[in-house]
């Protein structure tokens, strides 16, 4: 009962503290009326609070795996650094696209086919997300063999699309959000995640073709790491 207790206690903070982001958004712009602002943050919100809600119901030890500190679990050490670097670089990329688009107008209004297109990466984003959640028990934050969680290999639902479509997931959101709010500089940034996320998945994929069985036939069985006929 004592630990159901603090579950909670842990997913309401959880909550909160997801909110900060959208409404840090919003103050940061200075428009309250920003359409392309409250389009971007009632997303978050209903992507966040869904996997959240989802996997405390029906996967908890994932969404307790989630929570996993950097440096634990026998976290490949070079990983670390790359999620020292990844959480600065994401709070900069989410702080500058407002100051960009909205507070200083360094960036020309981007066209509204261009903010379709970037809509359009979040949904894209949201299903490969969700869908990861869904269909991977082992989606640790953390580049990990969870041997204390007996790891296998997973090859179905969209790990028969691509190798690592949580990834898939990062990018489209690195690339739709500053399209669709409007910013340069966020696109820009948002390159760089992406490349940061290029170099994880390879120094990933080395350890999982080492240390867990099975993936190396599920390599040559799905070709693509990212995106099919190109990587």
């Amino acid at each position: 009962m004592e630990n159901q207790k603090t579950s909670i206690i842990k997913l309401f903070l959880t909550f909160i503290y997801i909110l900060i982001f959208p409404v840090v958004l919003l103050i940061i712009s200075g428009n309250w009326f920003w359409i392309q602002g409250w389009l971007f943050s009632i997303w978050f919100l209903g992507l966040s609070y869904t996997t959240i809600i989802y996997l405390y119901i029906y996967n908890p030890e994932l969404l307790e795996e989630r929570y996993r500190k950097p440096g634990s679990g026998n976290e490949k050490g070079w990983d670390k650094y790359f999620i020292y670097i990844l959480l600065p670089s994401f709070i900069v990329w989410f702080v500058i696209m407002p100051l960009d688009a909205q507070r200083f107008d360094w960036t020309i209004n981007f066209p509204l086919w261009l903010e379709t297109i970037g809509f359009i990466l979040l949904i894209v984003s949201g299903f490969f997300l969700l869908r990861s959640f869904k269909d991977n028990n082992f989606v640790s934050p953390l580049v990990r063999i969870q041997s204390d969680r007996d790891q296998k290999v997973v090859s179905t639902g969209v790990y028969g699309f691509v190798r690592h479509p949580m990834y898939l997931g990062g990018l489209t959101l690195f690339l739709g959000t500053p399209l669709l709010l409007g910013s340069l500089y966020g696109l820009i940034i948002g390159l760089f995640l992406s490349l940061l996320f290029v170099a994880r998945i390879i120094g990933e994929e080395k350890m999982l073709i080492e240390e867990l069985d099975g993936y190396s036939d599920y390599k040559n069985k799905v070709r693509y790491r990212l995106i099919p006929y190109i990587w």
